[in-house]
Parts: structure tokens; C-alpha cells; sequence
């Protein structure tokens, strides 16, 4: 699935399909933190049920305003732990599937906003 052309200069999501994304001409195949300037991957990211905050420190020492946690193919949600510990932070945080946070991280970028994204890309399974 192809979003649109981007000719800025941040890295933002040009495709997502079953077992990786597009950021710019660059395939990723494993779960990946993303922000405008920075491409951190592999990311130890593999289930949202079982994150923890250890899991997010990548993502944290970007200093974001909101985290997008894209949970794979399905959505999953962390922990309340994991959750409350985010708000004490005072870091926002937006859970959905990865495709959905894929097109809403682009979308913070462009607007220019403090924003990091943080993919779950699930296995591609072969049989």
C-alpha cells in the first residue's frame, strides 16, 4: 500500500505491507522507532502487551511530545503500568494498529510536530 510521495527531508512511511515498511527507499522488516531525523532498528519492540518502559528508552532519549505505538497487524494495548508510567512522563501516547500508526506519525511529522513512532512489525509468516 503506497501513502503518497514525500519530498521533505524527514523520514516518514511511503508503504506498509505484511512483514515490513518503506521509509524513503529503505525496506524494514523488523519493529523500528522512527522519527523525522533518526531511524533506530532493529527495536527489541515485539508484543505491546509485554513493553516496558526499558523497551520505549530509544524512543524516550529523542525527547518526543507524543509516542505513536503501532501494535502490529492488530491492536494490542500495554499494560496500565506501562500506560501510567507514559502519563507520568508527561509523554503522550497513542496506540493503534501499525498501518493506522504509520499514517498518523506522517501526518505529526508534516504538521511538525515532537513526534516519535514506535513499530511493532510483525513476522512475515511463510509456509
Amino acid at each position: 500500500m503506497k501513502f503518497h510521495q514525500d519530498k521533505s527531508r524527514a523520514n516518514t512511511v511511503s508503504a506498509w505491507g505484511p512483514g515490513e515498511i518503506r521509509v524513503r527507499e529503505q525496506v524494514i522488516r523488523n519493529s523500528v522507532i522512527l522519527a523525522a531525523e533518526h531511524i533506530i532498528h532493529p527495536w527489541s519492540g515485539r508484543h505491546a502487551e509485554t513493553l516496558t518502559i526499558a523497551d520505549m528508552a530509544p524512543a524516550l532519549d529523542l525527547a518526543p511530545a507524543i509516542i505513536v505505538l503501532g501494535t502490529g497487524a492488530r491492536i494490542e494495548f500495554p499494560s496500565a503500568e506501562f500506560t501510567g508510567d507514559m502519563l507520568a512522563r508527561r509523554i503522550g501516547l497513542e496506540v493503534m494498529d501499525t498501518p493506522a500508526a504509520c499514517r498518523t506519525y506522517n501526518i505529526l511529522v508534516h504538521e511538525g510536530r515532537n513526534v516519535v513512532a514506535a513499530l511493532i512489525i510483525d513476522e512475515l509468516v511463510t509456509d
